[in-house]
């Protein structure tokens, strides 16, 4: 089992972050949280790294019901979309499967709604 959904596009880095907000939001995730890996890295131990960034997606309507479900499974949230470039104008975009990241609790009736949520993000990177 794969552990992400990829897309690769021949777009630049900055036009690809809008499309996966927008993506993201068409199927009804925000963005709350926002890691610049590139700055983090040069900033932490003064290295450079491409440029690559990680988005904290959340549907709350689906995160309430996974919390109903399971009271720590708030550990694994928000659900991570990376977008990093790739080179040479090429940029590739990668969400989390929910299914492969909540292997680890026995609980059927999230698992249904990880499913759920890897549905819309698979939807959004499609879109792409």
């Amino acid at each position: 089992m794969t552990y992400v959904h990829s897309k690769t596009l021949n777009a630049p880095f900055d036009e690809v972050v809008a499309r996966t907000r927008e993506a993201l939001s068409t199927e009804g995730f925000g963005v709350i949280t926002e890691v610049d890996v590139q700055k983090t890295l040069k900033t932490k131990i003064g290295v450079d790294f491409r440029r690559y960034l990680i988005l904290g997606a959340c549907n709350p309507a689906l995160a309430y019901e996974a919390l109903k479900l399971e009271a720590n499974v708030g550990a694994m949230l928000p659900c991570n979309v990376v977008v990093q470039e790739t080179g040479e104008g090429r940029t590739e975009v990668s969400a989390i499967d929910p299914v492969a990241s909540m292997q680890a609790i026995d609980n059927p009736a999230l698992k249904d709604k990880a499913a759920q949520v890897g549905e819309k993000l698979r939807a959004a990177i499609d879109r792409l």
